[in-house]
């Protein structure tokens, strides 16, 4: 998407330096809030401080007076990214979410894997229903065929009567 204005939207009943002291915090313990201004889509963001060049981050040092975040995860199914700057004396910047393509290809494979996992229980399942049907079947089989024996063997007793 665009970049856009974003607002963070955390402890909007409290005056803003508790505000600003209370998003910095939050930003370093690795969450916080945001909106976006335009569509007023609210966003609980997760991150952690870069090092090491983690995707997913907090960096105050990048730019004096605000802090850039990064953070990806999964909205209405599709993998994204939040990328953007919040000002820390005003808390309001802006960010843009982004198709994480490399997220949505790794999101495929464990989907994809646990398709086939999921494919493969049904087959199990399957072959044993049928194993278990035919076992089944042969024991009736030979249940009834012990009937056949026991009857052509046993005397007929609805043929003679004796007074």
């Amino acid at each position: 998407s665009r970049e856009c204005e974003i607002r963070y939207t955390g402890y909007r009943d409290r005056p803003l330096e508790e505000r600003q002291v209370r998003f910095q915090n939050a930003c370093r313990e690795g969450h916080t809030e945001v909106a976006f201004v335009a569509t007023g889509t609210n966003l609980q963001l997760v991150f952690s401080p870069c090092h090491n060049g983690y995707v997913d981050c907090c960096d105050f040092d990048k730019e004096r007076g605000k802090v850039h975040i990064k953070s990806s995860f999964i909205m209405n199914g599709v993998c994204v990214r939040y990328r953007g700057w919040i000002d820390l004396d005003r808390l309001d910047g802006v960010g843009c979410l982004e198709y994480d393509e490399e997220r949505g290809r790794l999101e495929d494979a464990v989907l994809r894997d646990q398709i086939e996992c999921y494919n493969q229980r049904l087959r199990d399942f399957e072959e044993k229903q049928r194993a278990f049907r035919a076992r089944h079947e042969r024991q009736a089989e030979a249940e009834l065929e012990a009937r056949r024996k026991h009857q052509e063997l046993s005397p007929d007793r609805g043929g003679s009567a004796s007074n």
